[in-house]
């Protein structure tokens, strides 16, 4: 494996942060990785902190850079935190045609290459079948898992239900107009690129009020445009083979695998995906429990990120 890190390099970069309010921090705890995969692709991740490690997986469109602009909670706990990034995202190469088993094995090597054997998880919406992926091709490295407002697959009568982007995709996926996706999403993505916070709130305009509130906090627009403009400023291919992986069949991996314990938690009032799709799909995983947030959203967990992480770090913790 051909890694992108000098000598004594990785000894300088994980470094102790000391506790402190690190509300709208600047970045400077971040630290900006790759490495090389045999197939020659670029795997690129960031870290922040140096405790506990815990490997996120981000939403859709998300990067390495879909952190946290309040680090708080995760200093508090005196976390690594290791925000993944999937193919043609950001700095990773896009693999065209990708479902979830590569990615799952690029987390493996991730894990490999960090010299971690096992870790607790979390996925977040566009996330949740990666992670559900990762823990049913590689159960031994999966300590626990948590969704978060996780992807699901959705029933003909649940797609009216959902905000106007996410149900037209599907509508183009399913009889498989790929040109009329590409039509849909690379406007999106420009006006996203030209302004993430308008771009988003277009997106979201019929979003819970919760939802709304949450996209009000300046800490948390700073983050947003930093990891939005990173995951599409390469290009639209990665959206692409990612919007067409969560909406086709899951073929490439069988959630009855998924034998690590799994929390998720998920809002009354998504509407980026319903409730009653991820209940379907909570039904299938063997070792599995739902939370439900009432009168919440699909941006909800930004707000509850303490008590996840704890409820996540105890039942890893427990084993």
């Amino acid at each position: 494996m051909d890694v992108h890190e000098q000598p004594g390099e990785r000894a300088k970069r994980v470094m102790t942060h000391g506790r402190r309010d690190n509300r709208g921090m600047a970045d400077e705890d971040v630290r900006d990785l790759t490495m090389r995969r045999p197939d020659g692709r670029t795997v690129a991740w960031t870290e922040s902190g140096a405790g506990t490690p815990v490997l996120r997986i981000p939403g859709t469109p998300g990067c390495r850079w879909a952190i946290r602009g309040d680090r708080t909670p995760w200093h508090e706990r005196e976390l690594r935190m290791i925000t993944t990034e999937r193919p043609g995202f950001g700095a990773s190469t896009t693999l065209p045609g990708r479902g979830y088993a590569e990615h799952a094995h690029d987390l493996a090597a991730l894990l490999d290459h960090l010299g971690l054997d096992s870790v607790p998880v979390i996925g977040t919406s566009g996330g949740a079948p990666h992670l559900l992926a990762f823990a049913a091709l590689h159960p031994d490295r999966v300590l626990a898992a948590t969704v978060l407002v996780g992807a699901a697959p959705v029933d003909e009568d649940e797609v009216a239900a959902m905000i106007a982007l996410n149900a037209q995709a599907h509508q183009m996926v399913r009889v498989d107009d790929l040109e009329g996706l590409r039509t849909l999403l690379g406007p999106v993505r420009q006006a996203i690129l030209a302004d993430p916070l308008a771009g988003i709130r277009d997106v979201m305009a019929h979003a819970p009020e919760e939802d709304q509130q949450i996209m009000d906090d300046a800490v948390w627009q700073r983050a947003l445009a930093r990891g939005l403009r990173e995951a599409l400023e390469s290009g639209l291919d990665g959206w692409l083979d990612e919007t067409i992986a969560v909406i086709r069949p899951w073929a490439d991996f069988d959630v009855a695998d998924v034998l690590t314990s799994v929390t998720w938690w998920h809002g009354q009032g998504d509407r980026n995906v319903p409730l009653s799709a991820a209940r379907r799909l909570v039904d299938k995983l063997p070792t599995a429990t739902l939370h439900v947030w009432a009168e919440a959203g699909h941006l909800t967990p930004y707000k509850r990120e303490g008590e996840i992480l704890d409820e996540l770090l105890a039942r890893a913790a427990a084993g």
